[in-house]
């Protein structure tokens, strides 16, 4: 029987580089991987092949929208899918195997096959080769997957997750995306710019409902413009694969049955802890109501040895959260004080202009009875925005009425994704909109946007508008 001071359980963004973080603090690690590569969702069917699409998709409605008017004359473009599907498993490949280097680097085992509980103390692996692992500590990252109601249970083909969205070998002349998240916004955005028309069927009355309304309503504009169609306040009752399409129906805001038909169904309503076969029941760890492994504030399950991170617990479902919790674990292993502000976790929609936001939203504060201050910029004011021909867009900042210390910060901007973190860092030292718009911003550039939305919140003068 192996023995070893940790064992991590899946190896997306959480598990490997909790795995690193164990190894470089001195303890023997092993990690579990039921799938034949590492990465986990996030690298194989999740943000980098996502993003490989977004990017190349992008290029491609760029040099069809905007390379004129910047006097570049081509012939017209056109999608070859099977080489951009190639471009982004390569992509995939690449990371993967990235992985796999840190992993033997920092001397860490990988055993493929599936893990589970047959104590606190004891895995066993099915996979390449049964065995079972004694172990002092177990850090639990087996992620979550996608998630569908009654009635829109997905058939792999015709009614698509966003697994077989990353593959498809045709572009959709007609794309119907359930639920106005970021999955579907991004996924959307890929087919929209290679010239499917997306029909979008929202529950909520915005799109991105647990992000600020006010970025939620810009991002609307911006996606109309390349085709979007939107309806919100809709519940869908039913989907059904045709030999060539789909059929929606969905009941309206006035409870009316409406019908709509495509050549795709993409069902992205949210992900759902994944636990299956950890045999947890075997260790008394408990799940909520939605599926997610309880834990206490450090990440403790019931078994005090036993740890979990990323979607598998409850916050949001984002690899970056994911991996900071990983060091977390591994550090408060060791007897370190490590700290994480959830509060702090930025989010971002990787759609064109980006989406980005941290902290609380104008809604949430709202609802609490804060007193705040609220300033904004349009993206469109910056002389960097007209010279790039990337204009929409604004930067919103809130602050505290009294102590202008800033609460939250949400966006809408070209690389706002990373843009994001002026804001991380000013909220992680408690910095006030004065501090963010007293500092020199590069001119020009689309950070000055940051600056001119902290003046505005903190005295109402932007200089620019």
């Amino acid at each position: 029987m192996s023995k070893y001071d940790v064992t991590v359980i899946g190896s997306g963004p959480g598990g490997y580089v909790a795995a690193i973080r164990c190894a470089q603090l001195g303890f023997k690690t092993a990690l579990i991987e039921k799938y034949d590569t590492l990465g986990g969702t996030c690298l194989n069917v999740g943000c980098i092949p996502s993003k490989a699409l977004l990017d190349s998709s992008e290029h491609f409605h760029t040099a069809k929208q905007d390379f004129q008017k910047h006097g570049i004359v081509i012939d017209e473009p056109k999608v070859d899918l099977a080489q951009m599907m190639q471009r982004k498993s390569e992509v995939i490949s690449q990371t993967c195997d990235g992985v796999k280097f840190l992993m033997d680097k920092n001397k860490i085992d990988i055993h493929h096959g599936v893990g589970s509980f047959l104590d606190k103390n004891t895995i066993q692996v099915k996979g390449e080769k049964d065995l079972k692992i004694e172990t002092t500590n177990v850090i639990i990252a087996t992620g979550s997957k996608p998630n569908f109601f009654p009635g829109m249970e997905p058939d792999g083909k015709r009614i698509i997750t966003s697994t077989e969205a990353l593959k498809l070998k045709e572009i959709p002349k007609n794309l119907i995306v359930i639920g106005g998240g970021v999955i579907g916004l991004e996924l959307g955005s890929v087919y929209a710019r290679l010239g499917s028309k997306v029909t979008v069927l929202e529950y909520a009355d915005s799109l991105i409902p647990s992000m600020d309304k006010t970025i939620g309503k810009e991002l609307m504009k911006v996606l109309k413009k390349e085709g979007f169609k939107f309806n919100f306040n809709h519940s869908v009752e039913n989907v059904t694969a045709k030999e060539n399409g789909v059929e929606v129906t969905a009941k309206n805001k006035k409870g009316e049955d409406v019908k709509f038909t495509g050549d795709y169904c993409l069902v992205s309503v949210g992900r759902k802890a994944y636990t299956e076969g950890l045999g947890l029941e075997k260790i008394a760890v408990s799940t909520d109501d939605r599926g997610r492994i309880n834990v206490n504030e450090n990440l403790q399950t019931s078994s005090s040895n036993i740890y979990a991170i990323g979607d598998v617990i409850k916050g949001a479902m984002l690899a970056h959260k994911a991996e900071e919790e990983g060091v977390f674990v591994a550090e408060f292993i060791a007897g370190q004080k490590p700290h994480i502000n959830h509060n702090l976790i930025p989010g971002v929609v990787y759609t064109w202009p980006e989406v980005a936001a941290v902290g609380q939203t104008e809604e949430q504060l709202k609802e609490s009875g804060a007193n705040y201050k609220v300033g904004q910029f349009p993206i469109r004011a910056l002389g960097r925005a007209r010279a790039s021909m990337d204009i929409q867009g604004v930067i919103k900042i809130i602050s505290d009425a009294k102590t202008d210390e800033v609460l939250g910060v949400h966006m809408i901007a070209p690389r706002a994704a990373d843009l994001i973190m002026e804001a991380v860092v000013a909220m992680e030292f408690r910095a006030s909109a004065e501090d963010i718009a007293r500092i020199c911003h590069p001119h020009p550039t689309y950070s000055e946007a940051v600056k001119e939305a902290a003046l505005s919140a903190t005295a109402e003068r932007p200089l620019h508008i």
